[in-house]
């Protein structure tokens, strides 16, 4: 599956309001977790003791940081599209996040990506808004829903 891509911003405003598709699904195994873990000081056990999780955790198994498939939505995103004549693309923040069920280790997620609106910020600068989802293989609940603001520069 390859990104959709736009020739310009303009381009992209076209569909404002509608999906814009799905990045290919990806796996967070243990050693994502371990090294995210790692990276950030946060070694909780339910993230990181796999035997410990197995026994006392309600999810039977290691989960993802909630900020481990957050920090994801770049890669995920720019899965799913991508803008000519950008020149740089900058995590401006966001709106709303939600984190709605946990990411249970080896499980497969993938965003689902909508054009929410665009803000010509002038001087060649778009703060884009998308409505992202990032779905777990096999799940009834995503694992995150949020509001996610790139600037886009041209």
């Amino acid at each position: 599956m390859s990104a959709r891509s736009f020739v310009n911003v303009a381009a992209l405003a076209e569909h404002i309001g509608q999906p814009l598709g799905h990045s290919p699904w990806m796996t967070l195994d243990q050693a994502r977790i371990t090294a995210f873990a790692d990276a950030t000081d946060d070694q909780q056990w339910i993230h990181v003791d796999t035997a410990r999780a197995a026994a006392e955790s309600p999810f039977g198994a290691p989960v993802a940081h909630g900020f481990l498939t957050l920090s994801l939505l770049p890669r995920l995103t720019g899965e799913v599209f991508n803008v000519a004549g950008i020149t740089t693309r900058i995590n401006y923040g966001l709106d709303r996040l939600r984190f709605i069920a946990p990411v249970v280790v080896d499980s497969r997620v993938r965003a689902a990506v909508t054009l929410s609106a665009i803000d010509d910020r002038g001087d060649g600068r778009h703060l884009v808004r998308t409505a992202v989802t990032v779905e777990i293989e096999g799940g009834d609940k995503p694992a995150l829903l949020a509001d996610s603001l790139t600037l886009y520069i041209e």
